[in-house]
């Protein structure tokens, strides 16, 4: 792992596992990691709140190649429909640690990082006011808790919540595992959700930066390849994996 960029509060993946980017196609997926539909589910008021997960798909074959055009007739996996699909595969995102650019909002226990060249648009942080005025008031031990939650529940890592005593960030623990987000609420299928410290690289070997939650993009669509910007949310763009959220919910309440 030396000289790999690892963001606080994230832990490498054992060595096993890593997807290589390809630079005109599919993700390459090694490891063997578990991969499975991630739904997003609503609260009482209709906000988004858990994911529960849905259909599993193998990854046995190694690598497995996973589509991020958009166009596969064969999704999630790769059928080569990127050779004459209508996308640009162009990697455009920064390999620079995510902190470099945030915004940070302070409260009185709590800090939070936002960086929102990584929303997703999941919209965890909108329950119970918003993210960030719930930090600004984390002074209340109800309004720290649901900071903490909205900001950790984030699955591209846009927002992290801080504790100012000591420095340090709230993770979520994530065994190293692969979720195509499925949001219900908006018509729509999101991104790839790459959890507990893949790394991702470009084929010519430079690594993005190793993060414990991060979302690329799999509508192909994105202007922030190879990450998710939320681009398909205003297409709509659907992946008709036809799965049911009927499983565990995800993550475990554990930080």
């Amino acid at each position: 792992m030396s000289g790999m960029k690892i963001e606080p509060g994230s832990v490498p993946a054992e060595k096993k596992f890593s997807i290589t980017v390809t630079e005109e196609g599919p993700y390459l997926v090694y490891g063997r990691p578990p991969l499975a539909e991630q739904f997003i589910m609503p609260n009482e008021n209709d906000e988004s709140w858990y994911f529960q997960e849905g259909k599993h798909f193998s990854t046995e074959t190694e690598p497995t190649a996973l589509c991020r055009c958009g166009s596969s007739r064969k999704k999630p996996y790769c059928d080569g429909s990127h050779v004459h699909a209508a996308w640009d595969p162009q990697l455009t995102a920064s390999t620079e640690p995510l902190l470099d650019r945030t915004e940070i909002v302070e409260g009185e226990t709590l800090a939070m990082t936002d960086n929102p060249a990584y929303c997703v648009f999941a919209r965890f942080c909108h329950p119970h006011g918003d993210a960030w005025s719930l930090t600004e008031r984390s002074g209340d031990s109800e309004a720290r808790e649901l900071a903490i939650r909205e900001a950790s529940m984030c699955p591209s890592g846009r927002l992290m919540a801080w504790d100012k005593l000591s420095s340090t960030p709230y993770e979520f623990h994530f065994e190293p595992s692969l979720g195509l987000i499925e949001d219900p609420g908006i018509g729509a299928s999101g991104g790839l959700w790459v959890r507990g410290g893949i790394p991702l690289r470009r084929e010519s070997g430079e690594t993005y930066e190793i993060r414990n939650r991060v979302v690329v993009c799999r509508c192909g669509q994105s202007a922030n390849k190879p990450y998710c910007d939320g681009t398909h949310a205003a297409i709509k763009w659907r992946d008709e994996l036809e799965g049911e959220p009927a499983g565990e919910t995800v993550p475990e309440e554990v930080y």
